[in-house]
């Protein structure tokens, strides 16, 4: 049975770090075996336990990714084909190895490694503590965007590098990639899209943390709706440092009054997702005890592990298309067709859907955004709506 995945994230500040502490404690807590890891690079999740990496508290595994081990597990042929080529022109070994350590791997390889852990069989939850919210989308949009690109270039290139590999060593004194590094590429790009399936699925959802803020909540809204674009589901919001109403001093009293209309607004942003509120407390919360005691408040009487309800954002059926884009406005989605392709636009952020058969003979007799829910209708095959 797979495991149920949840992947925490928000703008950087905010807390995600303990609300991914808070509820993996909790989980080990329940008795249920539970794993903790990391795509963020500040890697603060042990110094939130204030642990060591491994089994931290009964039930309890924090684990740290080993980029470089795990880069050459993954990405190793290719790596040791861009060294060769970088020292046949001239680079020395140190410069070569630096130049392909890959920008971002790190956050990447911990996707590897977190789809490695899925098919462990021997968790029943894994709680994900995720970069802030930009870097989080650009690599949960990663899989889809390389097998955009994999899919219609790699077979090109390997009739390419069949045709001109006998001329590149002679022409510009490099070797050209062979058979095993084209096939790294793939298995590269097989286990991403894996990740992919992982996120996506009916086992795995996201939570949003944020503190009601102005600025903090507009990016949370934009967050939902970019995520939903990419078909991960968000299932909970989480409210941080939430001051309490009782007691309040005059100073307090504002906090209290402009933190309760911010938290009414996200709400209705929100619906029907529910907030789990965490209160501002007197000490950061540090360590096992102190987290499951927050843990205990976030969540209260509901079920954080129970399997989610949440439909998945992106829906086809026979002669229709729906895509869920909860807070967007008509004026941020942009349509375009181009052959078998639907390529929607929300905001600064794209996906391009390939089209099933069915639909991709089809013409669009019209779209339109109601509710947060784009539906995108098709014309019956013999040309009529």
């Amino acid at each position: 049975m797979s495991p149920r995945v949840l992947l925490f994230t928000g703008k950087g500040g905010v807390g995600k770090t303990t609300a991914a502490a808070a509820t993996a404690t909790l989980a080990a807590a329940r008795g249920l075996k539970t794993l903790i890891v990391s795509t963020d690079t500040a890697h603060s999740l042990a110094d939130a336990l204030a642990v060591e990496p491994g089994e931290v508290a009964p039930g309890l595994h924090l684990r740290q990714v080993d980029t470089q081990k795990t880069l050459e597990r993954h990405w190793g042929e290719l790596q040791d084909y861009a060294r060769g080529v970088l020292s046949d022109l001239g680079l020395d070994e140190i410069t070569s190895e630096e130049i392909t350590v890959l920008p971002g791997a790190e956050e990447v390889i911990a996707l590897l490694e977190l789809r490695e852990h899925a098919r462990e069989g021997r968790w029943d939850v894994i709680v994900v503590d995720c970069a802030p919210t930009a870097e989080t989308l650009r690599l949960l949009a990663l899989p889809e965007a390389l097998d955009w690109h994999v899919t219609r270039l790699m077979p090109i290139g390997r009739k390419i590098v069949k045709l001109v590999s006998p001329f590149v060593r002679g022409v510009a004194h490099v070797s050209a990639p062979g058979e095993d590094v084209m096939n790294a590429a793939e298995r590269f790009h097989r286990g991403l899209m894996e990740v992919r399936e992982l996120l996506t699925g009916d086992h795995a959802s996201v939570r949003l943390v944020l503190t009601p803020e102005s600025v903090v909540l507009a990016e949370a809204r934009r967050t939902l709706t970019s995520l939903n674009l990419y078909g991960y589901r968000v299932d909970a919001v989480i409210a941080n440092r939430v001051f309490p109403s009782e007691g309040a001093d005059e100073w307090r009293a504002q906090w209290v009054a402009a933190q309760s209309r911010l938290l009414a607004e996200a709400e209705q942003s929100f619906a029907p997702l529910p907030i789990h509120v965490v209160p501002y407390l007197p000490a950061e919360p540090v360590g096992k005890d102190a987290l499951a005691e927050v843990g205990e408040s976030m969540y209260g009487q509901a079920d954080p592990f129970a399997p989610h309800a949440v439909e998945p954002p992106l829906r086809m059926s026979a002669d229709e298309l729906t895509l869920t884009l909860p807070g967007a406005d008509r004026d941020d989605i942009d349509l375009a067709r181009k052959g078998d392709e639907l390529i929607v636009t929300a905001g600064p952020y794209r996906r391009i859907l390939a089209l099933p058969a069915a639909l991709a003979r089809r013409r669009i007799s019209g779209a339109a955004l109601r509710d947060g829910v784009l539906r995108v209708v098709f014309a019956a095959p013999g040309g009529e709506p």
